[in-house]
């Protein structure tokens, strides 16, 4: 159980990574929070977090797996991220608006 917790949290982390780097994105920015400017600082700081995001699941994978093994998770759970994230911004693109709670700026 505690193996499996600990890849919940490393797919959430790759999940929350992806998105945040995505939100340094002028483009998905505007899809997310609409007319509202991106602040300059904000997006050296997503960037930050989503890498930062990146090597924690990646830790994570390597807690739970042998290196070959934990590798291998991690790029699936990568992939299935971004695919995750590309939907999201597809379909519901405020939802990630979530991840950027602190900004204080409403959804468009």
């Amino acid at each position: 159980m505690h193996d499996s917790l600990l890849l919940l949290a490393a797919l959430l982390a790759c999940v929350a990574g992806m998105g945040w780097l995505a939100l340094s994105m002028d483009v998905h920015w505007a899809q997310v929070r609409g007319a509202v400017p991106q602040p300059p600082a904000l997006i050296k700081t997503l960037r930050t977090m989503g890498a930062a995001a990146l090597a924690v699941s990646l830790a994570l994978c390597l807690a739970v797996d042998s290196p070959s093994i934990a590798v291998l998770v991690w790029f699936m759970a990568l992939a299935g991220s971004v695919l995750t994230v590309a939907l999201t911004l597809t379909w519901r693109a405020s939802v990630l608006g979530m991840l950027v709670f602190w900004t204080g700026q409403g959804a468009r």
